[in-house]
């Protein structure tokens, strides 16, 4: 069965983004880069792969399927994306959004019905993508974490878990640590 995986950056005090959806204060040193792009090349908006060296047909290598809410989706749209993530079947889950002028992404209200449909199709694991809300929606779905620790403190912005109080327990299976001190560490469902 296919792995629901938020794969997501933070500050840390839990931020996902700060306040107007930014994420430019996240340092992603050089070593870092090249980490995403030769281990997570698919969580590379289409149109940022080539500064990465990324191949347009480079084949994706964790995830095939992509889950984001509106909040998440929001910047590509503002700067006239309408699907960041071409090289992926993409889902955008909004009940406010009313229609997306793009065949390549599909619009979804119900985020634990389409991932518990997901789950059950043939393929590579799905990310969740964001946002905090979404996040906080499908906790009880999430199988895996990949949680990019920056550095830095935000103090307001978009929480990565923004919902009722829900304790869940993860435990870490892997860490790996960047020049810039930013950490990844993985985690499954305890």
């Amino acid at each position: 069965m296919r792995k629901l995986v938020y794969f997501v950056g933070m500050s840390l005090d839990g931020y996902i983004a700060g306040p107007g959806d930014t994420i430019d204060h996240y340092p992603v040193g050089p070593d870092m880069g090249a980490w995403l792009a030769q281990e997570y090349p698919e969580t590379l908006p289409t149109h940022v792969r080539p500064h990465f060296g990324i191949a347009a047909d480079a084949p994706n290598q964790k995830f095939d399927t992509l889950v984001m809410g509106r909040g998440t989706y929001d910047p590509a749209l503002a700067i006239g994306i309408t699907a960041p993530y071409a090289h992926m079947r993409h889902y955008v889950v909004s009940s406010t959004l009313g229609r997306i002028d793009d065949p390549a992404v599909e619009l979804v209200e119900d985020p634990v019905a389409l991932v518990r449909q997901l789950k059950q199709e043939a393929g590579s694991d799905i990310w969740l993508a964001g946002g905090g809300k979404l996040a906080a929606a499908v906790l009880s779905e999430i199988d895996e974490l990949v949680i990019k620790s920056y550095p830095v403190v935000s103090g307001t912005g978009t929480p990565a878990f923004a919902g009722a109080f829900q304790p869940t327990l993860f435990a870490p299976t892997a860490r790996k640590e960047f020049e810039n001190g930013t950490q990844v560490t993985w985690f499954t469902r305890s």
